[in-house]
């Protein structure tokens, strides 16, 4: 969640910032008078409050000097009834205010570009030169028909549209993939971790998905229970309300988990293939840092998915994200996209993300400074998205006859 004082103290400085992310004047006009109404349901209550001490003051001394406290006593007893709707009124106020706040998007960095969508993104690199074929390269799903690797009419036939079925060598490669991708990132440091594909609605409220985004969420009927949509939400969820030793950071953890999305915004984007899926493989970095020390393990971060690519052989770039296309919870975000030659273009199959102290303020994520406890930083991102490093390599790699090559780090795991 959003640093309240920090909006409430600064507020055109904050309103700002999040303009840049598409937050309509509306909302901040609501928040702006939600503040409002708490300061002066706080302030009439901090006044009885002020009364009532001071009149209970008076029954020492009353006593001492021989007086009769019926009065008084009286007094006392209608300021302390009258209180009462004073208490509701404060706490209905921070409710309300809490309940908008909980809905609006975290602040996005200086560094951030301005801008609205995907088009003004900012390219910061190029990885590898795209291959250069001599023959009209194929997408992902003919290449799959051809190769008997994606089942796409059955998967609809088990499930319903946007789920697939992957046969064979592209089964053993999906495992292959998870293997290498968590292979890699303990090399750097990251802990592997088996969580459950099923949260409840307090860690994904944590991380952001909740209130929000509840419609792109799978809800399991009679249950608290949500299928999760990324695993950026137990991973980071490990420490939440928990206070952390200085010197623990930072904690890295990994993780391979299906991902289960409803996609509810994306109608008629990305029918064909495995583009744009209600269930995926992804393999996660996650990052509990000391606010002191998140930008450096963004970096690393973001350098390891790059690897990863490179080491796979596969042609991608580096793109900064501009404020309207940050995501709900980031302040910085660089996406990794792959090149795709079947598509002619590149697509995204990776996004770091640092929230700084957003979920970890709304996860209550603490670590011991001395004698105080501190927010800390949290940041996520793919090593890799599973499913589209599969089609990457299948476009990629694919001969003039339809059939696919493995890529060479991949040969000891198959």
């Amino acid at each position: 969640m959003i640093d309240l004082k920090y909006l409430q103290n600064n507020f055109n400085e904050a309103s700002a910032k999040l303009q840049k992310k598409g937050v309509d004047s509306e909302t901040l006009e609501n928040l702006q008078n939600l503040f409002k109404r708490l300061k002066g349901a706080n302030a009439k209550l901090e006044a009885a409050k002020a009364e009532q001490n001071s009149m209970s003051k008076l029954f020492g001394q009353y006593m001492r000097e021989g007086k009769d406290i019926t009065e008084l006593k009286a007094k006392v007893d209608a300021n302390k009834e009258a209180m009462v709707p004073l208490q509701e009124a404060a706490r209905e106020a921070e409710e309300a205010l809490y309940a908008v706040a909980l809905a609006v998007p975290n602040f996005p960095d200086d560094s951030v570009p301005a801008g609205t969508d995907e088009e003004d993104n900012v390219e910061l690199r190029k990885v590898l030169e795209p291959r250069v074929f001599d023959f009209a390269p194929k997408e992902h799903w003919a290449l799959a028909e051809e190769n008997g690797w994606i089942d796409f009419e059955r998967g609809v036939k088990l499930a319903k549209s946007r789920f697939s079925v992957l046969r064979g060598e592209a089964a053993r490669m999906e495992r292959a993939l998870i293997n290498f991708f968590l292979d890699t990132n303990a090399q750097k440091g990251f802990e592997e971790l088996c969580v459950p594909f099923m949260n409840n609605a307090q860690m994904l409220q944590g991380t952001g998905q909740l209130p929000k985004f509840e419609e792109d969420l799978f809800k399991i009927e009679e249950e608290d229970l949500y299928l999760i949509p990324t695993a950026e939400v137990p991973l980071t969820n490990m420490y939440n309300d928990e206070i952390l030793l200085a010197d623990q950071l930072p904690v890295l953890m990994t993780g391979y988990t299906p991902c289960f999305r409803k996609e509810a915004g994306s109608a008629g984007r990305d029918t064909r293939g495995m583009i744009r899926q209600h269930q995926f493989d992804k393999v996660e970095m996650v990052a509990i840092a000391h606010p002191d020390k998140s930008d450096d393990i963004f970096e690393m971060m973001v350098q390891n998915a790059s690897d990863i690519l490179a080491a796979l052989g596969l042609p991608h770039r580096v793109v900064e994200l501009c404020g309207g296309d940050l995501g709900f919870s980031a302040a910085r975000t660089i996406d990794l996209e792959v090149w795709l030659p079947g598509q002619n273009k590149y697509r995204e199959i990776s996004s770091i993300s640092n929230t700084r102290d957003f979920q970890s303020r709304r996860a209550k994520i603490r670590f011991k400074d001395g004698k105080k406890n501190r927010l800390v930083h949290t940041l996520n991102g793919s090593a890799l998205a599973v499913g589209r490093t599969l089609i990457a390599i299948m476009e990629n790699y694919q001969n003039e006859d339809g059939s696919i090559a493995i890529p060479e780090v991949l040969k000891k795991y198959l």
